[in-house]
């Protein structure tokens, strides 16, 4: 056992990389994401705007658009990009650049420092001349690096970007204003990923992604947990008491009531609680997970508060999993009922109460412990769509946002910490179905 456990373990990481590495190239293939955004809105903008200002607008344009480019390294191959993005291979930073006049020369403003670097450019290579902040060998123990791009290399990152491949077209890019000079490039390289604890920045809000997806765990933690406390509180106990007392009139009523609730989605039902109950008669509140004056409210009046606001979207994230888990528990619980091991526990002086207790339930609840493997990243992940009826800031909500706005840096950090719960429940589902059932031996 504790061999296949670490066995498992150990499998996680690798696992991880696979999925992670797909969707990353995913991301980088699939069209519309925030450097077409910018393009987009560069070609909307030359149509509208002054035709006098198009050539500097375009320049400034370009230069946001290479910003963007560097912010994601997708001006990388998209293995180093990755092997950049769990922070395995260093990565340039503080990317500074200034164009060189017709002598050849040039100053960079250091981002990070402040400082000024003089350049000088002789033929195909550039030279440092003057450090502002101190000598020159000052300026190389910082880690600064230099490097050279000619009008012919800008041209062909321009044709990169929008997947052009033509020469002539090229050769005409590298003629024209927005890259007939050459540009001198300072950077400094570290290691900047998973592995040092940076999951990026997200593009759309330009924050931290970490801190975004730890202010939306808890929310969904909050409704995943409680929910899962009622539905498993509720459904266990009653899914047994349907089975004991098959075909009777308890029975019947409770999986009308039952099919009834599974009959209508969670956020339809949501819709439905909102427009009455909240819109109509105005019992509950609208959206949102506390009031606007939470902060100034007492203990007690902050729990209520909570409650309150929390009623009508745990109801809807109770409703469509309660009628799976109670049929399923009742289900499996007539199947041990039925067994032969029960008529010989009976049979023994065991008495129905007894045996049912210690054997059939014990034996029940042994699939519906095997489904525990989502259960950890659905507790986290949440409810897209209740959150969106609701207007409930969680993590499922955040998961889609990023989707939708194509945020790379936002998807990646939801799908690793997804991924990673998911597998964890998985091993821990495993390991409690092997505690109840001793017969079950993991080699």
């Amino acid at each position: 056992m504790r061999s296949y456990l670490i066995r498992r373990f150990l499998l996680i990481p690798f696992t991880l990389l696979g999925v992670t590495f797909l969707v990353f190239c995913i991301t980088r293939m699939v069209p519309g994401g925030p450097v077409e955004q910018m393009l987009q809105q560069q070609t909307i903008g030359a149509l509208a705007g002054d035709k006098a200002a198009l050539q500097d607008a375009s320049l400034a344009d370009e230069n946001d658009v290479e910003r963007l480019e560097e912010m994601f390294n997708l001006q990388e191959p998209i293995v180093a990009a990755y092997l950049q993005w769990l922070g395995l291979v260093p990565r340039k930073m503080l990317i500074s650049k200034t164009e060189l006049e017709a002598d050849g020369s040039g100053e960079l403003a250091l981002a990070g420092e402040g400082a000024l670097l003089r350049v000088q450019r002789k033929g195909a290579a550039l030279f440092p001349v003057d450090y502002s902040a101190g000598s020159l060998e000052d300026w190389a123990s910082r880690g600064w690096r230099l490097s050279l791009e000619s009008p012919r290399d800008r041209a062909e990152r321009w044709a990169r970007r929008r997947h052009i491949s033509d020469e002539r077209a090229i050769a005409d890019r590298a003629g024209s204003p927005l890259c007939r000079k050459w540009r001198a490039v300072a950077w400094k390289r570290d290691f900047c990923g998973i592995a040092q604890g940076n999951f990026g920045n997200s593009y759309k809000y330009n924050e931290p992604v970490w801190a975004m997806m730890a202010q939306r765990i808890p929310v969904s933690l909050y409704f995943g947990l409680l929910g899962s406390l009622i539905t498993y509180a509720v459904s266990i106990p009653l899914g047994m008491a349907k089975a004991v007392f098959h075909k009777s009139w308890f029975d019947n009523l409770s999986s009308t009531l039952i099919f009834l609730g599974y009959a209508v989605p969670g956020f339809a039902l949501g819709a439905v609680l909102v427009v009455y109950l909240g819109a109509r008669f105005e019992i509950f509140p609208l959206c949102g997970l506390t009031s606007s004056d939470f902060d100034q409210m007492d203990l007690v009046g902050q729990a209520l508060d909570l409650a309150h606001h929390t009623a009508l979207p745990l109801l809807c994230y109770v409703v469509p999993t309660f009628a799976v888990t109670t049929m399923m528990m009742k289900n499996n619980a007539l199947e041990n009922l039925s067994a032969d091991y029960m008529r010989t526990a009976i049979a023994k002086g065991a008495g129905f109460r007894r045996a049912v207790i210690r054997h059939a339930f014990r034996n029940s609840l042994i699939p519906i412990i095997s489904g525990l493997g989502g259960l950890l990243s659905v507790m986290v992940g949440g409810s897209i769509l209740i959150e969106r009826v609701f207007d409930i800031q969680g993590f499922g909500l955040l998961s889609y946002q990023a989707l939708m706005d194509k945020d790379y840096s936002l998807i990646m950090g939801t799908l690793l910490l997804t991924s990673f719960l998911l597998m964890l429940g998985n091993l821990i589902a495993d390991t409690i179905v092997a505690v109840i059932d001793p017969r079950i031996q993991f080699k």
